[in-house]
């Protein structure tokens, strides 16, 4: 486990056991994930508490390739507030889990926020007694290691981006959608915006506050995507607007393909609430 902490001297110092390893470079990129440590010990930390949480784990089933060809959310009403998902990964491989949106959004008795009272394992439980794909991976494949928890951090909200020579990237930053949980690959293109600003202060010779003003600006370019996908989490905190999304998709190939749209982010998350989305739940308006 390691700790990144600003030093005025030193560019990062790490904690590995319980030894400290201090590392000199011009630029630290902060990538530590959801788990909020890393970015307290930067003085970078606005919001302690995740946006949502998850539980998965790998399965390997040979059987079911080509049955899943591509990313699968399930929404249900047993999953209140939540949803389930399944997608593959190379030689038969396959990552399942579900996961809670708006985990902490509850107050606890010391006014401080507080997780909800749910159960993930139980919840997984139930995604795989509702879902027959995933039952059938669950049942007939090799489960690769234990169920994990982890939180997410949604939205590009609870952290600053950057301090002098240091940037934060990936969930760490926020770099998660809020409706789909998705992670993966936002972390990814922060990562890439994060080494083209670090590639870009070397080659022009701009200054430390030139690049983190940069590379903050393009992360507040991607703020609306992410907003509209917060903007559609609202889905999972009603159920009987995820019920009524679910129960028209199941009888309408056209609104599948618009919810199917909106998880492979070629389609306006936020259209699924809209007063026009809802109404185009039951009249085709062009």
């Amino acid at each position: 486990e390691s700790v990144a902490r600003a030093h005025l001297n030193i560019s990062a110092r790490l904690k590995i056991g319980e030894q400290m390893h201090d590392v000199q470079a011009q630029w630290v990129v902060l990538a530590t994930g959801a788990v909020p440590a890393a970015l307290m010990a930067a003085g970078l930390c606005e919001r302690r508490t995740p946006s949502g949480v998850a539980m998965r784990t790998y399965v390997r089933n040979p059987k079911m390739e080509g049955r899943i060809s591509g990313l699968e959310v399930l929404w249900h009403k047993k999953l209140s507030k939540g949803y389930g998902w399944i997608f593959p990964c190379p030689n038969g491989i396959y990552n399942i889990g579900v996961g809670l949106a708006n985990s902490h959004s509850a107050k606890g008795d010391d006014g401080r926020e507080a997780m909800a009272e749910v159960n993930l394992r139980q919840m997984f439980e139930r995604f795989c007694a509702v879902y027959p794909v995933a039952q059938e991976l669950m049942s007939s494949g090799e489960q690769l290691g234990p169920l994990k928890g982890a939180p997410l951090r949604c939205s590009l909200d609870g952290a600053r981006f950057s301090r002098p020579g240091l940037l934060v990237t990936g969930e760490a930053a926020g770099a998660t959608y809020a409706f789909t949980g998705e992670g993966i690959g936002k972390a990814l293109e922060t990562g890439i915006l994060a080494a083209e600003t670090i590639t870009a202060a070397r080659d022009t010779m701009m200054t430390d506050a030139q690049a983190r003003a940069s590379y903050e600006a393009h992360l507040l370019e991607l703020k609306p995507r992410f907003d509209l996908y917060e903007r559609a989490n609202e889905v999972n905190a009603h159920p009987w607007l995820a019920d009524l999304v679910i129960s028209r998709a199941k009888k309408s190939p056209r609104i599948l393909r618009r919810m199917s749209a909106v998880l492979e982010e070629k389609g306006n998350p936020g259209n699924l609430i809209s007063v026009r989305g809802i109404l185009r739940l039951f009249i085709p308006i062009p």
